[in-house]
């Protein structure tokens, strides 16, 4: 289809769900996030995929939320900025409710909401020069989909705390290190080497799989519904923040904010 934020094929039982917006760095806007879903959606039902590929268009994975948008719905009610969060919230259930692996095949940035949707998917595959960074912070604003919640049970509550409140830059060989990313590769391998392991997947045992990925979701993710639930209430809080104002239009004007803790 034309003009698509999502592109979506199927190829030999993978199904390759690419974002396409590379103009914003894939920036997860709700037209995007509403293609995701509905891809997702097919993606689960279609009986001919077994593994799912998710990747960025272009040179970033994902940076995250759709500043411009934010602002513009500042211009109205903090209310109005929630409709992304609803969003991200119910796109990173449909990647940890379907019953067959997803990867997130990762290059360049992965930041603020964009780093929570690798998160998300149950395995990662980046290149050398790829970069995690829970960015929220630097504009006023609690993580979103899922972002404390997945990350708190992958490396616990210090270093989560840490990553969050910090909004530091991870790079590639830490990640591997910390356990966010399950391989790193050179640039030019990231599609081969992504593919090797989706069509490994593809060629394995499908309900075992989804029967598998239901038990780890039961054991390790049964809290994500209730903390998504909780994210939209504080963001509203912190969306009503001087804080987070000054810190949208500082980040949309590229300078440093200036935070009063109001």
């Amino acid at each position: 289809m034309e003009n698509r934020k999502v592109l979506f094929e199927v190829e030999d039982n993978i199904a390759y769900i690419t974002l396409n917006n590379p103009g914003s760095l894939n920036a997860l806007d709700e037209s995007l996030l509403d293609e995701l879903i509905e891809v997702m959606d097919e993606s689960s039902d279609r009986t001919d995929v077994r593994t799912i590929i998710i990747s960025g268009k272009g040179n970033a994975f994902s940076a995250g939320g759709d500043l411009n948008a934010l602002k513009n719905a500042l211009e109205q009610e903090p209310e109005e900025c929630l409709g992304v969060v609803r969003k991200v919230g119910l796109a990173a259930l449909r990647i940890r409710n379907a019953r067959k692996p997803v990867i997130a095949s990762i290059k360049g940035a992965a930041a603020g909401a964009g780093f929570n949707f690798a998160l998300a998917c149950d395995f990662r595959i980046c290149t050398e020069d790829a970069k995690f960074i829970q960015s929220f912070v630097n504009i006023g604003l609690v993580p979103d989909m899922g972002g404390t919640y997945l990350l708190t049970q992958m490396i616990g509550a210090a270093k989560a705390t840490e990553l969050i409140m910090t909004g530091r830059t991870v790079e590639a060989k830490e990640a591997l290190e910390l356990g966010l990313v399950n391989k790193v590769v050179p640039g030019e391998d990231l599609e081969k080497a992504t593919k090797e392991f989706a069509n490994k997947l593809a060629q394995g045992p499908t309900k075992a799989f989804g029967n598998m990925k239901a038990l780890v979701n039961r054991s390790a993710f049964s809290g994500l519904e209730s903390i998504l639930d909780n994210e939209l209430e504080y963001q509203i809080n912190c969306a009503k923040t001087e804080d987070f104002k000054e810190g949208v239009s500082a980040f949309l004007e590229k300078r440093k904010p200036e935070f009063k803790g109001k």
